[in-house]
């Protein structure tokens, strides 16, 4: 196993250096500044596409932390042209938050104050702080968190609603995507909420974010994780009614591993272990989306009984970590093997050998999903951070 580990190591070097000079290639925008809203499968540029908030705070966030980890300048300076960009375009001066898109020329384009892009705005801002030190990202990052807190916390049920208007009113349609429910609350905001703040914590000890990430990880505990099935719930109204019995193995594979490091970084021991028992417990329910030849199928509807048989891209990235991070609790080598299987997956039917990059999926029968290699969703994130996360944790196991 001890060779595996280190191969597996070696192979996500190089797979990160793969991913990161994509980006580097394809998805500049020379003209209009920032980066390409999207690409196609086959690299094709749509140069006049809309520009996603989230794919841009990834992008952030993922040259950033690549820096952290290898300290190569070009990656930091593809983190200071996304800090750049980020920063004159997307940050709402007048109302404060951040725009959900802005056109290929940079001009706001849906204005909306979705949680869910806030929260990737501070946790890209933090890293960026975190490798460059530049005041403005930090006191961006905590404008953005204090924003959250005053204008889409829940003080009478805890939690946060999905999102407002530009000028923070109530909005009608707070989906997240078009395959969302229209409901207050998702599982989906409430894990990305925590990550964005975990990752400020890093820079800024605050005693009140301290508390949020606390009541957080609470809500986690008594709201979203099934206490019979041990899957993430996806959907509520206010008072954390249950809205959905769709079960997402990706998300409950990330949020196995996500959960444990916003405890961890809080340094609350009674918090860390009551997460790292419950870790294992949702990373053995994910694992009943395993497929046998190592992939982790996409979503199962529980009330029609019907497993959705596609293998998108990010949940095999998830799976890398977060069995992962089971077999380090744990020392069962049944979830380093799963960690391994889902790589292996990964570079037989996900890596892009010919165009670069991950597809965004495949088939039942290993047909490749005809949606685009750049998007409003399709980022550098889940895949470089599956090689960062698991680089590190290989490094400390050494």
């Amino acid at each position: 196993m001890i060779e595996e580990v280190e191969k597996y190591e070696r192979e996500l070097h190089k797979e990160l250096e793969n991913i990161l000079s994509f980006w580097m290639k394809y998805t500049i925008d020379e003209k209009n500044g920032g980066f390409y809203g999207k690409l196609d499968n086959y690299n094709n540029v749509y140069e006049e596409a809309p520009k996603g908030s989230v794919l841009n705070s990834r992008i952030l966030w993922t040259f950033s932390a690549a820096y952290n980890l290898t300290k190569n300048k070009l990656y930091l300076a593809i983190a200071e042209r996304a800090f750049r960009y980020y920063t004159t375009h997307f940050i709402d001066k007048e109302f404060g938050g951040v725009y959900w898109s802005v056109n290929y020329e940079g001009k706001p384009l849906d204005t909306k104050k979705q949680i869910y892009a806030l929260s990737f705005a501070i946790y890209g801002l933090s890293e960026f702080y975190r490798c460059s030190q530049n005041d403005e990202a930090k006191t961006l990052a905590i404008e953005l968190y204090k924003a959250i807190v005053e204008h889409s916390h829940d003080n009478m049920h805890g939690g946060y609603i999905e999102a407002l208007t530009r000028e923070w009113k109530q909005l009608e349609n707070i989906r997240l995507s078009s395959k969302d429910i229209n409901e207050r609350k998702s599982m989906n905001t409430h894990l990305h909420v925590l990550e964005g703040f975990a990752n400020l914590y890093r820079v800024w000890a605050d005693k009140d974010l301290f508390q949020k990430i606390t009541d957080l990880l609470n809500i986690f505990l008594n709201h979203i994780i099934d206490k019979k099935t041990n899957h993430l719930v996806l959907f509520f109204d206010d008072e954390w009614n249950i809205k959905s019995n769709l079960i997402s193995y990706g998300h409950d594979i990330e949020a196995a591993w996500l959960l444990q490091e916003a405890a961890e970084i809080t340094a609350n021991e009674q918090m860390i272990d009551s997460i790292k028992e419950q870790s294992i417990k949702i990373a053995n329910a994910a694992a009943e989306g395993l497929d046998k030849d190592g992939g982790l199928w996409y979503e199962y509807d529980a009330d029609q009984a019907y497993l959705i048989k596609e293998k998108h891209s990010w949940p095999q990235a998830e799976s890398m970590i977060g069995f992962f991070n089971a077999w380090q609790i744990t020392g069962d080598e049944h979830f380093l093997e799963k960690s391994l299987n889902s790589w292996k997956f990964t570079k037989n039917y996900i890596l892009d050998k010919s165009n670069g990059e991950w597809v965004w999926g495949v088939t039942e029968n290993y047909t490749v999903m005809d949606k685009e290699k750049v998007g409003i969703w399709k980022c550098p994130y889940h895949n470089s951070r599956a090689c960062i996360q698991l680089i590190n944790r290989i490094r400390s196991l050494k």
